[in-house]
């Protein structure tokens, strides 16, 4: 055991990232009943959606699992509320202020980790409480820190300063991936592209097929005047970059932006006019796989890798 399989009580220390669009509760119990911890993404659920993924998820799997909350959505008390009388113990936080909502869910029993993208913002996730945090790289898929820091100089930079568990998240999808996150100091990691094209994953085929078929510098971070986030390049990436050469204010960018364009990608599989979030790993990403198999296929490589680098299994 280490210490993120046992803040968990999980078998391996692999979390599943709660990505918008694809993590519903065959994702999140599939990655659990495989030793890991599932995570359902409730920043593309309504309070009463998410209440149904939780329920099903606790049919589907007697392993733990939690949620991944966004703190700036619109519904976050609901949210919140809803989490608590459904029992999940279980919660990772990301997008806001940690000290809002960590001290209320401890109170009510619940293990709290934070997402962060910087030292400074872990330290500040440590001070309010929660008792993990994920320092995710900005090679990862989705919104991203502003900084640009990359995960094989945040995750040792986080560690210096940090004194609780930390996992590793950006970049992050094969065996040989997570021991080297590990030997830089992560005591686990969270995968998102990788569970992305599972075939438990919630998101639409068209999504799928194409991560499986990009190739290296086929994702570009933009959008950073509202949110930086990592996409494919389709036409809605060059429509972006279009009005970019056109000196654009927050509002042009927001209303070529609109709503619902990252149901419209990933979820419904339009490729033209989608946002397509997923990270710079894609390029390693050839099958789409049953989460039993990517889980046999890591632990794998991962204890293969172990044996060339120390000659040894820990």
């Amino acid at each position: 055991m280490n210490k993120i399989t046992k803040l968990f009580n999980l078998k391996y220390p692999i979390i599943q990232g709660g990505m918008i669009w694809n993590s519903g509760y065959k994702l999140a119990s599939a990655v659990s009943n495989s030793g890991g911890l599932g995570l359902i993404g409730a920043g593309s659920m309504y309070p009463e959606v998410l209440r149904e993924h939780i329920q099903k998820c606790k049919k589907a799997t007697n392993k733990p699992f939690g949620v991944n909350v966004p703190m700036l959505y619109p519904n976050i008390e609901e949210i919140i509320q809803i989490i608590i009388e459904e029992g999940v113990k279980i919660v990772f936080t990301s997008a806001g202020n940690p000290k809002t909502w960590t001290s209320h869910l401890k109170q009510n029993g619940i293990t709290v980790v934070h997402v962060v993208s910087s030292s400074k913002f872990a330290l500040k996730a440590q001070e309010a409480g929660v008792d993990a945090v994920v320092a995710e790289g900005f090679e990862a898929g989705g919104h991203n820190g502003r900084e640009e820091t990359t995960t094989l100089t945040l995750i040792p930079m986080v560690k210096e300063k940090i004194a609780i568990p930390l996992i590793a998240a950006g970049g992050i999808a094969t065996g040989r991936g997570m021991l080297a996150a590990m030997i830089l100091g992560a005591d686990g990691v969270q995968m998102g592209s990788r569970f992305a094209a599972s075939t438990e994953s919630s998101s639409h085929d068209n999504f799928k097929k194409t991560i499986v078929d990009l190739e290296e510098g086929e994702t570009q971070l933009t959008l950073k005047e509202l949110a930086p986030v990592r996409l494919i390049k389709n036409k809605f990436y060059n429509d972006i970059q279009k009005l970019y050469s056109n000196c654009p204010t927050k509002e042009d960018l927001e209303n070529l932006l609109g709503k619902r364009r990252a149901k419209r990608g990933m979820f419904e599989g339009d490729l033209i006019e989608g946002e397509l979030e997923i990270g710079q790993i894609a390029g390693l990403i050839h099958e789409i796989l049953p989460v039993a198999t990517i889980f046999d296929n890591v632990i794998s490589e991962f204890e293969l890798a172990q044996k060339q680098v120390y000659g040894f299994q820990f």
